[in-house]
């Protein structure tokens, strides 16, 4: 019946749990039983198009976490069995790690709502609980006691805030998220006391937000766009430089870092022309206001690469390399033999948009051997056919929950690996990567092994949950998702 639904349904949203923080949260109401807010709550409305109370609705932050920790109290208590520790002498010293995600989704208009009029955009802002730890008093190491297995389902992305906003509105977007952020900074000063298997614990909170793809990075932290010159997120090397060295990077980029250089761009202390300036701060031209982990996004590396892969394909159908600009009527050709090649073999229909899926499937050895068909030369076939090779080798290990489990041998060859890969690109594919190389390759090739080193995992850490959660979110929203109306 209706009434116990909603009873039980209650029990598990957040608000009901009773906690507190010592020290008490800075700026932050001590009262928890507080369950969907407004998103702009505390903003006076200004006037707008939009009703200012129908924009964007999350909960407060702490309740959230709260009620995720509260979700997994028996696995807590397990964890503690397991390790064979004795679960009333362990109430302090316990660290709970939260990958956060972030990610807008294109058009969520209704198909013939008669909802109030707000932007045909919206975002979605959500965390994952990743691992809780414990440090007893006594020992150097941390003890893991939970650790999500799949890190990567919309089943343990946990959505924090949903607001009807255009991710490229800077004010709207920095507007709604701005008390989120205040209320992660005040978390990481106070410890949560909570009650967990019948005993208060207490609890810290460390987070990373990893799930965003790069256009979102740049929008948190201040860099220019996509097409920029600076062609990282992690460091700052420019587009011709890495694609002239395209292994040897290391990652210097930090969130203090994009902060100090807005400084310098604002202020400019050295009165240097703008182009110097620029140079100066590597492309920081606005004020970072959330911090991100430097890393790569799995999901969006294999969409981005996907994409690059795609022209490679054509570019091969056509023999680019010993033409020069060849015109638009002629790639347009190579383009359709591609697709209906793709087709009749893989059965994978084109797609306005690369996504995940049509990603996943075009790089396999499948959809390799079928473009070899149409690549004319043996020669230029088998370079193709060594190049997807080696980013197969090199694929699984920043794709893999647990690289070092899953796919040890590939973790350990991956630097020679990317070394070939380079190589390769930098000669028998010349004409593609002559002073340029998109985003995503530059990080696959230069910063994977050093960011492996540094989490354990890259797509552990991915957005891909969050994506999924997208799904459920366009569901609700009785409308279908963007695929269908490309194909009627």
């Amino acid at each position: 019946p209706l009434h116990s639904l909603r009873s039980a349904e209650k029990e598990l949203l957040p608000g009901f749990q009773q906690y507190e923080w010592q020290p008490a949260l800075k700026n932050v109401s001590s009262s928890w039983d507080v369950g969907i807010i407004d998103g702009l709550s505390g903003w006076t409305s200004s006037v707008d198009e939009v009703p200012a109370d129908t924009i964007s609705r999350r909960f407060r932050y702490d309740v959230a976490l709260v009620s995720a920790v509260k979700d997994l109290e028996e696995d807590i208590m397990e964890g503690l069995r397991e390790r064979g520790l004795d679960d009333s002498a362990c109430t302090s010293g316990f660290t709970v790690v939260v990958k956060e995600s972030c990610d807008g989704m294109g058009d969520v208009s209704e198909k013939h709502g008669s909802g109030p009029a707000v932007p045909e955009k919206a975002v979605r802002f959500s965390f994952t609980i990743m691992s809780i730890n414990i440090r007893l008093d006594d020992e150097e190491d941390a003890v893991t006691i939970f650790q999500e297995q799949k890190p990567n389902s919309e089943l343990s992305c946990r959505p924090l805030c949903l607001m009807f906003v255009d991710e490229s509105d800077h004010e709207t977007l920095t507007a709604i998220l701005g008390p989120v952020v205040a209320e992660r900074k005040a978390m990481l000063e106070s410890r949560l006391i909570l009650s967990i298997g019948g005993m208060q614990r207490s609890f810290r909170f460390f987070f990373r937000g990893t799930g965003y793809d790069e256009k979102m990075v740049r929008e948190l932290e201040g860099l220019e766009a996509s097409g920029s010159t600076y062609v990282c997120t992690l460091c700052d090397s420019t587009r011709a430089e890495a694609s002239k060295n395209m292994v040897l990077h290391s990652i210097t980029r930090s969130h203090s870092e994009n902060l100090e250089r807005y400084e310098i761009w604002r202020k400019n202390p050295f009165s240097e022309s703008a182009d110097e300036l620029r140079d100066r701060v590597k492309g920081v031209s606005a004020k970072p206001f959330m911090e991100t982990q430097p890393t790569l996004d799995a999901l969006h590396c294999d969409i981005g690469n996907a994409t690059e892969f795609y022209k490679i394909f054509q570019d091969e159908i056509g023999e680019v390399f010993l033409k020069s600009n060849p015109s638009r009527e002629e790639r347009r050709r190579w383009r359709s033999a591609l697709d209906k090649q793709l087709r009749k073999k893989l059965k994978l229909k084109p797609v306005m948009r690369m996504n995940g899926n049509f990603a996943r499937r075009l790089m396999t050895r499948e959809a390799v051997e079928a473009v070899c068909e149409l690549v004319p030369s043996e020669e230029r076939r088998e370079a193709l056919l060594k190049l997807m090779d080696l980013y197969f080798q090199m694929k699984p290990v920043w794709r893999s929950t647990f690289p070092a489990r899953d796919c040890p041998d590939q973790l350990c060859r991956y630097s020679y690996n990317s070394q070939q890969f380079a190589d390769l690109l930098s000669t028998t594919f010349k004409y593609r990567y002559d002073g340029k190389i998109t985003n995503y390759l530059h990080k696959t090739l230069a910063h994977v092994p050093e960011i492996i080193e540094r989490d354990g995992s890259i797509g552990a850490w991915a957005s891909e949950g969050n994506e999924s959660g997208n799904k459920l979110f366009r569901r609700f929203r009785k409308m279908n998702a963007r695929q269908s109306k490309a194909f009627e």
